[in-house]
């Protein structure tokens, strides 16, 4: 099993480097159009090229920012009130309704909305991906909480377990799992929101990089800020993984796309 899981580890980036290969290959001899697909390694030059510059780091950390205040806001809100609905029962036939009715809603299509309500400016496109970062936090969290056998709690009940402890002790650890997936999500859609924000809106940004390479028919800068986003969306996976492996080290892989 050990070795099973070490070749299916080794996978994925031996899959991109053949890839890669590939794509250099056909870029060098010509067989694919060096405008629409540049040779990676020139991209990469590029992208070097960015970094030094410091123009890529001013975008990223534009991008970043945006994107840790809309975690803060709608994740922290939404896994308050995704635990809360899981353990009460009449409050969640009070709001989860809405949750189902609101959350298939293209996020993007509130902007215009919340612009018209709250102005052109940063409040209105952070609200925007707090709401993207609300609904799977809420939902996951939720869910939870409602898989905890019950069992576990009338054990706690029955040995005096005040409700604080019972949180702490049971509820907390046992929905860890689920809120951690939860988070993942977040972080994606957070991420997806941003850079489509930014595509519309904004003037920095990795998503107005993205804009303004389309627009310059810099191909090279496109697939190079592609590239930052694809290991940007990693490098989330990387954070939850390591920390579910410290928080709930009983459950692999916490799942979430």
């Amino acid at each position: 099993m050990s070795r099973r899981r070490s070749r299916l580890r080794w996978a994925p980036p031996a899959i991109t480097v053949t890839l890669l290969a590939a794509w250099e290959i056909a870029g060098q001899r010509g067989w694919a159009s060096a405008l629409f697909f540049p040779a990676p390694s020139i991209v990469f030059a590029k992208l070097g090229a960015l970094v030094a510059s410091g123009e890529l780091a001013l975008h990223f950390s534009v991008t970043l920012s945006r994107m840790c205040l809309a975690l803060a806001w709608g994740g922290g809100f939404g896994l308050v009130l995704g635990i809360a609905l899981g353990l009460s029962p009449r409050l969640r036939a009070l709001v989860d309704p809405f949750i189902a009715a609101f959350h298939p809603v293209p996020k993007l299509s509130l902007l215009p909305l919340v612009m018209l309500i709250f102005g052109i400016g940063y409040f209105s496109k952070a609200l925007v991906v707090a709401i993207s970062v609300f609904f799977p936090l809420v939902i996951n969290s939720m869910a939870g909480v409602l898989q905890i056998d019950r069992n576990y709690l009338d054990v706690a009940r029955l040995h005096g377990a005040t409700r604080w402890r019972i949180f702490w002790r049971v509820v907390l650890p046992a929905g860890l799992p689920m809120i951690l997936a939860g988070t993942r999500m977040a972080m994606n859609r957070a991420l997806g929101a941003t850079i489509g924000l930014e595509l519309i809106t904004a003037q920095n940004g990795l998503g107005s990089m993205l804009f303004f390479a389309w627009q310059t028919f810099r191909t090279e800068e496109l697939y190079a800020t592609i590239f930052v986003i694809a290991a940007f969306g990693y490098g989330f996976r990387r954070i939850v993984n390591a920390v579910a492996a410290r928080l709930v080290p009983w459950h692999e892989d916490p799942r979430g796309v």
